[in-house]
């Protein structure tokens, strides 16, 4: 892949599930993440590029999951194995400690949160595709949660659309170090634009091109 250019006013950070339920200590998707997300540096990284995004004056979208409770898929037909699972476990439930955001890596300064999303992409059924098209938003860098599942359905999703797509590979995590190297190293290159580490896309964003 050749080097990007960020262009000024139309590049966006695209931050998924910054919940407490996967990033923080007693989160009931902490224990299974914990492993790669220490690894790569996860929580480092990622307030590295909210930081650097927030610098360089680049809108920041929050992509939240639905927040669970008890009456959820009442009636309905065809629940993904996921959907089964969170409703199950009742992943970021509503008014629950693990359904707040992460210390830090909430909504702030002005940016957008999106209506939440109840599959893994964050295009489905929300109002993601209107709120960066209305912003002239043409390029998007996705952080955050999971790897292999929200991150690769949404960045899936928006390349469809016709955005360019950046996946950086050191701010996600995944259950197993084997499904983050299917994220990155066999699905990603099949649609992602751009494959990055944290380093790498902060010194992109350091001079974001404004031609």
């Amino acid at each position: 892949m050749t080097a990007t250019a960020y262009p000024e006013g139309k590049t966006a950070l695209l931050c998924i599930d910054p919940y407490n339920d996967f990033l923080a200590e007693g989160g009931k998707l902490w224990p299974a993440l914990s492993e790669v997300a220490t690894s790569v540096g996860l929580h480092a990284n990622l307030a590295q590029i909210r930081a650097t995004a927030r610098a360089a004056g680049l809108p920041i979208f929050i992509l939240p999951h639905h927040r669970h409770h008890a009456s959820d898929f009442e009636g309905w037909a065809h629940l993904t194995p996921s959907q089964a699972a969170a409703h199950e476990y009742q992943l970021f439930a509503q008014g629950s400690w693990g359904g707040e955001w992460y210390d830090g890596f909430g909504p702030d300064h002005g940016d957008i949160v999106v209506k939440e999303h109840w599959g893994a992409s964050s295009f489905a059924n929300t109002d993601l595709d209107v709120q960066l098209r209305q912003r002239g938003i043409t390029h998007v860098i996705f952080v955050g949660l999971i790897a292999n599942t929200c991150i690769e359905t949404s960045a899936r999703h928006a390349a469809e659309l016709g955005y360019h797509v950046t996946l950086v590979r050191d701010a996600t995590a995944a259950m197993s170090a084997e499904a983050m190297h299917a994220a990155h190293e066999i699905n990603g290159p099949t649609y992602a634009h751009a494959i990055l580490t944290t380093a790498e896309i902060v010194g992109a964003l350091a001079t974001v091109d404004a031609a």
